[in-house]
Parts: C-alpha cells; sequence; structure tokens
C-alpha cells in the first residue's frame, strides 16, 4: 500500500499540511520506522500521509535567548546537541550515550520528545530541568513544561494540527551533578535505566535537589514530594532524612517490567548521590 507523502518547503506549509491532511512529521525516522515497519522492502503503514520536514531551516539552530532559555530547535540532533557548550550538561550526557554514532546523526530531538518512550534518553534529563516544549499550529504557538506534555507512555498533548517547534532549557547553575544511564553497553542501547540528579548547596544549605529517573514507570518520573524533604534542609540532616526520601521515591516510580532491580537500582544511585552531597571536598560532576 503506497504512503502518500509531502516535501513541505516551510514550516508554515508543514503547518498547513498537519491541519489539513493530519500529515505525521517525518525527520529521523528512528523511531517511526522502526514502530510501523511491515518487513524487508515493504514501506511502513502509518496510517496517515508523511511529510519530510528534515529540510527546514526553521527548525534548525541551538541558541541562548535574552530571557534566560536555551532555546534548542526540533531538528537538532543528539550530536549537535552532545557538542555544543551552550546546552546543559544533563542534556549533553544524554544525548552522547543516545544509541550508536549513526543514530545520533539522524534522529532529532523533536522526534524523541514526540515518541514519549519512558525509555528515551532526552526527556528525563529536560524533565529533571524544567524545561518546556513549544508547539505550533497554522496561526498560533504554545508552550508548556515537558513534564506535562508527556503524558504517558507513547501520549503526549500534541494535537493533530501541531508540530513541535522546539525545547526551551531554563539556564540554571548547580553545585552537583549526577547523570548514570544503564544499559547492555554504554551507549549502543536503549536504556534499561536511567538518572539525573543535582543540587545547589550553598553555607551548608541544599537550596536547590531535583531526580529524574527514566525507564521506572509510564513517563519519566520526577517525584516533587521527594525533593521537598531535601530542599531548604541542612546538609547535616541528610542521614536522619534519607529513609524517608528513598521510601518517597520508591513510591513514585512503578516499573513494569524488573521491578525489583530498577527500584534497587535507582535507590543506590539516589543514595550514592546522597552521600556526595555530605562530602565538602565534593562539587561539579558526581562520578
Amino acid at each position: 500500500m503506497a504512503v502518500r507523502n509531502y516535501i513541505p518547503e516551510t514550516l508554515e506549509e508543514a503547518l498547513e499540511l498537519r491541519r489539513d491532511e493530519h500529515a505525521i512529521p517525518l525527520a529521523g525516522g528512528t523511531d517511526i520506522m522502526v514502530q510501523h515497519r511491515e518487513g524487508i522492502g515493504i514501506a511502513p503503514d502509518v496510517g496517515k500521509p508523511v511529510m519530510i520536514i528534515s529540510n527546514l531551516a526553521e527548525l534548525k539552530g541551538i541558541r541562548r535567548r535574552d530571557d534566560g532559555f536555551v532555546e534548542i530547535r526540533a531538528l537538532e540532533t543528539p550530536a549537535s546537541i552532545a557538542s555544543s557548550d551552550i546546552v546543559p550538561w544533563h542534556v549533553r550526557q544524554a544525548a552522547a550515550r543516545m544509541g550508536a554514532i549513526a543514530l545520533r546523526n539522524m534522529a532529532t530531538i523533536g522526534g524523541n520528545i514526540g515518541n514519549a518512550s519512558p525509555k528515551g534518553d532526552l526527556p528525563q534529563p529536560l524533565i529533571l530541568l524544567d524545561a518546556e516544549v513549544v508547539v505550533a499550529s497554522v496561526g498560533s504557538e504554545r508552550r508548556m513544561l515537558l513534564d506535562e506534555f508527556i503524558l504517558g507512555s507513547k501520549k503526549t498533548a500534541l494535537r493533530d494540527d501541531e508540530i513541535i517547534t522546539s525545547v526551551l532549557i531554563p539556564e540554571k547553575e548547580f553545585t552537583h551533578l549526577f547523570y548514570r544511564k544503564i544499559g547492555t553497553r554504554r551507549a549502543n542501547a536503549i536504556s534499561k535505566l536511567s538518572l539525573s540528579a543535582a543540587a545547589v548547596i550553598r553555607d551548608g544549605i541544599i537550596e536547590d535537589f531535583r531526580a529524574s529517573s527514566g525507564a521506572a514507570g509510564p513517563k519519566v518520573i520526577r517525584s516533587r514530594e521527594a525533593e521537598s524533604l531535601l530542599t531548604k534542609r541542612q546538609v547535616s540532616e541528610i542521614p536522619d532524612i534519607a529513609d524517608d526520601f528513598i521510601a518517597a521515591w520508591d513510591r513514585a516510580i512503578s516499573p513494569h517490567a524488573m521491578p525489583r532491580y530498577r527500584r534497587n537500582t535507582t535507590s543506590r544511585m539516589l543514595l550514592h548521590f546522597l552521600e556526595a552531597l555530605q562530602d565538602e571536598t565534593l562539587t561539579g560532576i558526581i562520578g
């Protein structure tokens, strides 16, 4: 069965195709081609027309904005994100470990977000950093927290006349950073589990604490309840709070496969980060 396809020359034309034909945007295609594969030599049937948007200049670029956000346009690849010195550290780490080299040069941040896989590499650190997603339709634009845009596994708030155009990440300095992806291999694997964490500690006070976990539920997990237990507390109080913190995180995650492994491993990574926060000689990247 032939698939109708379009190659719009401008974002405006692409938005009109979304409105009139509900055409599915296709850039890297690293997710959609696998999900809808029909067999060797057979074009995948996605059920709707497809529009190839990989040539749209309006959806490319990484820049620091005057309003305190780093903007990554939707067609930027993990390879370009990993090599940009203005992209926050956590996001660069996730991008650098996303699949094989060929995939990192083909996939896009818009596609990785739009796919909404709980194992997706980029949404996990983006949600940690309170990133926002910008979507456009003919004549309008809206933005919302990525944590609210991704509704669940393979589900987003994207309407059938909209296209993801960019991601906005608030610029913020942290004193302590942690990122780890656990897979069969360091990079060329779908994540079995991933965790990002960050903190700001000044004069012995935890001014900010946050963590996010991927592949531990139907979407990226970030427990504000757990974070609130540590925020504005003294570092010296961590040993007294740690058990309640881990319990709150354990309530937040809901791993479907290998639940005991994912719960135990998540707890160990979080405890490792908490221990590092108590060491006054350690700042910056926590291994």
